[in-house]
């Protein structure tokens, strides 16, 4: 049975209801529900859509309906089973092979529906939506998966938050259409060849949205106008971000940023990481080794430098303000057992970020205790959040089961910087983020990759990461330089993939060095000279400390980044602008060319710098493969004429870069 609801197609079959509306230009959201009404959860779809209205179609015997949005139309069969196309093309189709009405009939005996609803007891369903696959598509986004699979098709991945695994579920196909799993529910997206499927472990209702055009610009401008575009990134922050693991007092920090100014390195930002507290959950500088923390950031803000200090969402026990939050109801709860969720240097529960209270309570010290002494940006760590283990049946939010949405709690953690920070007068606030869902694109975030490795396995995962962000809408994304995990600082190797980490880096949104050094013999604070504690650190991370070779070499590039400010500049407004990434796979820029649907080991950086990283240690030559057009090498300003591969130069200082022209 379908109807007309006002512009909206509404269908029923064997109580469950469909609804389809316009949601956007060239898009329409789709749901469905064995309740009796849907949920008021707009989830990623928070702007408000353009005024569209759709055209809807009921054939005269009830059988078949459509709705028409623009170029993108959906037509449903008696059981409401809908194939989607893009003018008179279809582009996807649900699964369905079951008896009465079927689309292939040699397969009705398998009883296979489109949409599953597993039930549990007393409430939500597992819901599993099916469509056909063709084994030739090419599917792109869905966030950060630590793989070497940019296409995605053939892959399975787990809709959750991880270290260094960002789930953000939209998904672009290069058969002209975009496709969000508007759900944050724990799941599953499995791009088989001969079946596409997404779950959603614990949901009330299904929910995805899905748009239409010719090129994936057009699509990614399509999906941030209806899920919010990354606001203005300020041009002070498009230098040299120092960090390490970590500075443990503010003698080291300035002792650093003194040193960065005799050796002519400039920096934007300066990073204080986790452990400047007495406690986690204090949620402040521990006096013992930031005596006057205000003084130190002051010195900082005369050398122009920006100050970022690392916040946690763990609360210790020990911590004067876990009694008070438990009480209240602020931290995230747990179904069975006691109440930790996290156990590194402490027995931690975490902040309920879900909790609207909980944002304001947490706000409120950190603006006390941060940034009413002038520290710049907040850099909100362990954002997944990280449990001590991920077994999401466990927890339990303000807003639901961990099951049903835990894969949203990066986004309101982020929120709970970026809204108390405007509230509080502040125009454009911006926030370090360890993780991300679908629209955390408009809270401010610079979202990087987590700890990974210091592999040149890991940096081409990096690559990878990177351009799959862009596509799935996130274009402020970045990396540790080096990798996170080091055993050997003194190791060539290492060096060697510093050097050719960092020479990426300088053309991605965020150049930051960062990460945690071995061999770990640097002694802990209570055999030095700044008192008793507890700290340790990594080795030196600053560009100096690899030796002279690589410092020259690293020195070169950070001035060649210099030269490039005005154009990242540029590039970030134009994802402001329209949502375009600042790392965009070939295709981005040339939809036209096959190869460029087949090249990952390359990228533009904007649309008029390709970049062919190194992703291999000792190589110091690679083939680029340059799409149709006049391309000069911003090295050595040599021209060559595109639509050809060629061999390109790459010695220890430089990487392949080519201007189009």
């Amino acid at each position: 049975m379908f109807r007309n609801d006002h512009g909206i197609l509404s269908g029923m079959y064997k109580g469950e209801t469909v609804r389809i509306e316009a949601w956007g230009k060239d898009a329409l959201r789709i749901r469905t529900t064995r309740y009796p009404s849907f949920t008021d959860n707009d989830w990623a779809l928070s702007e408000a859509p353009s005024c569209t209205k759709a055209e809807i179609i009921i054939s005269a015997d009830g059988e078949r309906a459509e709705i028409i949005n623009g170029r993108i139309r959906a037509v449903l069969n008696r059981q409401c089973v809908i194939t989607f196309y893009k003018d008179e093309t279809m582009i996807l189709r649900e699964y369905f092979r079951n008896y009465g009405g079927t689309l292939c009939d040699e397969s009705r005996c398998l009883k296979y529906i489109s949409r599953e609803y597993i039930p549990y007891i007393g409430g939500d369903y597992r819901i599993v939506q099916k469509f056909d696959s063709d084994p030739d598509e090419k599917i792109f986004g869905m966030g950060q998966y630590q793989m070497a699979n940019t296409n995605l098709k053939g892959c399975i991945l787990d809709l959750e938050q991880r270290n260094s695994q960002v789930s953000v579920p939209f998904m672009i196909s290069n058969k002209g259409y975009g496709l969000l799993w508007n759900n944050p529910a724990v799941g599953r997206a499995s791009f088989g060849m001969n079946l596409t499927e997404f779950t959603a472990e614990a949901v009330k209702q299904l929910d995805y949205w899905i748009t239409a055009a010719d090129t994936p610009k057009e699509l990614l401008k399509n999906y941030t106008d209806v899920t919010g575009r990354a606001p203005q990134f300020p041009d002070d922050l498009l230098g040299l971000w120092q960090s390490k693991l970590r500075y443990r007092t503010q003698k080291e920090v300035l002792e650093v940023a003194h040193e960065c100014r005799a050796k002519g390195v400039n920096i934007d930002v300066i990073v204080i990481d986790f452990f400047h507290w007495p406690y986690q959950g204090e949620w402040c500088f521990d006096k013992d080794y930031w005596p006057d923390p205000k003084a130190m950031i002051d010195e900082l803000h005369e050398m122009g430098i920006k100050v970022c200090v690392s916040v946690w969402p763990s609360v210790d026990k020990r911590s004067s303000h876990f009694a008070e939050m438990e009480e209240r109801g602020l931290l995230i709860r747990t179904e069975r057992g006691g109440v930790q969720t996290y156990d590194y240097q402490g027995d931690c529960t975490e902040i309920d970020a879900t909790n609207p209270e909980t944002r304001e309570y947490v706000y409120d010290i950190i603006r006390r205790n941060y940034l009413d002494l002038g520290v710049d940006m907040i850099w909100l760590d362990n954002a997944e959040p990280d449990y001590v283990r991920y077994d999401f049946d466990q927890y339990r939010y303000h807003i639901g089961t961990a099951l049903s949405c835990s894969c949203i709690w990066p986004q309101y953690f982020s929120r709970m910087i970026r809204e108390g920070r405007m509230k509080d007068g502040e125009t454009n606030p911006v926030s370090l983020l360890r993780s991300g869902w679908a629209g955390s694109q408009k809270y401010g975030n610079v979202i990087w990759s987590g700890d990974v490795p210091s592999t040149f396995d890991s940096l081409r995962d990096q690559l990878q990461c990177g351009i799959n962000m862009g596509l799935a809408g996130i274009p402020w994304w970045t990396t540790d330089i080096g990798g996170f995990m080091t055993d050997d600082v003194n190791d060539p190797s290492f060096r060697q993939l510093l050097v050719r980490w960092f020479e990426f880096a300088v053309f991605t949104g965020i150049l930051r060095m960062h990460g945690d050094r071995g061999p770990h013999d640097i002694p802990v604070l209570d055999e030095c000279d700044y008192g008793g504690g507890y700290l340790f650190t990594g080795q030196p991370n600053e560009l100096w400390s690899y030796g002279e070779e690589v410092f020259a070499i690293l020195k070169k590039n950070l001035a060649l980044r210099d030269t490039l400010k005005n154009y990242i500049a540029d590039l970030f407004r134009q994802a402001h602008e329209d949502g375009s990434p600042l790392l965009r796979a070939m295709f981005y820029e040339f939809p036209e060319d096959d190869t460029c649907w087949k090249t990952y080991d390359q990228y533009m950086f904007g649309s008029e710098c390709l970049v062919a990283p190194i992703l291999s240690p000792d190589t110091f030559e690679r083939n680029v493969y340059l799409p149709k057009g006049s391309w000069m090498d911003i090295r050595d300003e040599k021209v060559y004429e595109g639509g050809r591969i060629i061999n390109a130069r790459a010695p220890l200082d430089s990487i392949p870069v080519f201007r189009k022209l």
